[in-house]
């Protein structure tokens, strides 16, 4: 399929995991794809181009609006086009018992995973406002959107504050063209899931590497993880033609651990 020919992508959180392959699903549907990251996107974007593909990075925070505002530029200066689709997807998490959750670590997981897609959603929002074409926001949030679990109460928060971004700016663009959408992922064979299970396996008892995580997925009705590639079909689903009807909305992709 072919459907994002001419269409210009930003994704963050691009390095690795969902991210990447959420750029790469964008590219080999033809995409000019740029991919964002804290840490260097090397890798991600020559199997981009390795498999044919158009993509450029540009290393940003995500907590900082002058970087954001360079990411735009550079996406819109590599391509020679207006941002189309813009997918918030940058997050970070720790885990500890609230005696043990430092102040410094609840504001970075709130800056990062909530203030951030705020900050992405605003610079995307007046680009595609200038070119007039409309858009696609697609926002990260997460299984702890739908609800809380032990041990998180930050990252918690800041992804239910992204769910309430969502549905607040697309009320606010409705009637320019432009959607805004999130979708929570459930258990996912990412680096960030490996160290969940490390971490909660560490709190909640003598769970060796695997062993908390294996378990878990055991409650999953479909009986296995995510992968990358499970989150990236329904992302571009909601960046196509085919869901321009479609906004607000937050949909789960988890095997059906959490159905609503």
């Amino acid at each position: 399929m072919t459907r994002f020919t001419d269409r210009t992508v930003v994704v963050t959180g691009a390095s690795r995991g969902i991210g990447a392959a959420i750029a790469a699903r964008f590219a080999r549907e033809g995409a000019s794809i740029m991919l964002s990251a804290n840490e260097d996107c090397g890798a991600a974007v020559a199997a981009i181009r390795k498999a044919g593909g158009r993509a450029e990075s540009f290393r940003a925070d995500v907590t900082s609006e002058a970087e954001i505002a360079a990411l735009y530029d550079a996406a819109e200066a590599a391509f020679g086009s207006g941002i189309d689709i813009s997918v918030q997807n940058a997050g970070v998490i720790t885990i500890a018992k609230v005696e043990d959750l430092s102040v410094d670590d609840w504001r970075k997981v709130m800056e990062v995973n909530t203030t951030g897609v705020f900050l992405c959603c605003k610079e995307a929002i007046a680009r595609m406002r200038r070119h007039g074409r409309g858009g696609r926001l697609i926002n990260t949030a997460s299984g702890q959107a739908r609800q809380g679990f032990i041990y998180t109460p930050h990252y918690a928060a800041s992804k239910f504050g992204v769910v309430g971004i969502t549905q607040s700016l697309a009320k606010e663009v409705a009637k320019e063209k432009i959607t805004v959408n999130a979708f929570c992922p459930g258990i996912i064979e990412t680096d960030m899931w490996a160290y969940n299970d490390a971490a909660w396996g560490k709190l909640l008892g003598d769970y060796k590497p695997g062993e908390l995580m294996a378990e878990w997925v055991q409650n999953i009705p479909m009986a296995r993880a995510g992968s990358g590639e499970d989150v990236a079909g329904l992302v571009a689903f909601l960046a196509s033609d085919d869901a321009a009807y479609i906004t607000g909305q937050t949909i789960n992709v988890d095997g059906g651990l959490i159905m609503s």
